[in-house]
């Protein structure tokens, strides 16, 4: 199976028992394939590798889809890559017309190919929506509190469907799993998804009549596990 996993409230959420149980699975069982799929830049990904028990994954999607990676080697994956970058109109042009926004409040963060600010209920939301529109960008919001420009048509799911058809990965054995607005691109797909327990407000419910999707009642790791034994993707 290939397990494509957000991190914050997912991957690294759970209990330590939760999580030690899966990353066990992960690192005992050549059968189970991982990625990374998250909101953070690399740069903030890369040191969670320096734990011991934590799992590598076989490629990194990062900035909620804009850039894509080979796990070991961290190059760009080609030609996916690219063509995320062929459709950014480059920081400068999204932050310079977007500072006039009000209440919209840059996020300090490494980020590549994409915006992240923080807003709130005095941001100025509709200008903020006309101005990405016109710089032909989407806006994804998450957690009540994050907006992200993205390159359009870019998102986490976006980015795995490409990978899944360039490397040939067969839809039947994906397991995608999340807890935010920003993994709804992920469950999507139409692939096999799991929503953790204790997800974004939400998220249960505009997910609740997609038939491929489990909704966990264990949070982070252990609704992983919960999803793995409903969708009997590893053989015992």
């Amino acid at each position: 199976m290939l397990l494509v996993t957000d991190l914050d409230g997912t991957f690294l959420g759970g209990t330590p028992v939760q999580k030690e149980r899966l990353y066990s699975s992960i690192n005992d069982n050549n059968a189970i394939q991982l990625v990374f799929v998250s909101g953070r830049g690399l740069a903030t990904i890369l040191p969670l590798f320096n734990e011991p028990s934590m799992p590598k994954p076989q490629f990194i999607i990062s900035d909620v889809g804009a850039t894509v990676v080979d796990g070991n080697t961290l190059e760009a994956i080609e030609p996916i890559q690219s063509l995320i970058e062929e459709r950014w109109p480059g920081e400068e042009m999204v932050s310079g017309l977007l500072a006039s926004v009000k209440g919209l409040i840059p996020q300090d963060v490494p980020q590549q190919r994409r915006c992240s600010y923080f807003f709130n209920e005095h941001t100025d939301i509709d200008d903020l929506k006309y101005k990405v529109e016109q710089l032909n960008c989407d806006l994804v919001f998450s957690a009540g509190k994050f907006a992200d420009v993205l390159p359009k048509n870019v998102n986490k799911g976006y980015t795995l469907q490409m990978l899944a058809k360039q490397y040939g990965f067969p839809a039947e054995k994906i397991l995608v799993a999340g807890d935010t607005f920003n993994d709804l691109s992920l469950f999507a797909t139409g692939y096999k998804g799991v929503v953790v327990g204790n997800a974004e407000p939400g998220l249960p419910e505009a997910t609740a009549d997609w038939h491929s999707i489990y909704h966990a009642k264990e949070e982070g790791a252990g609704g992983i596990l919960e999803a793995i034994q409903y969708f009997n993707l590893v053989k015992e």
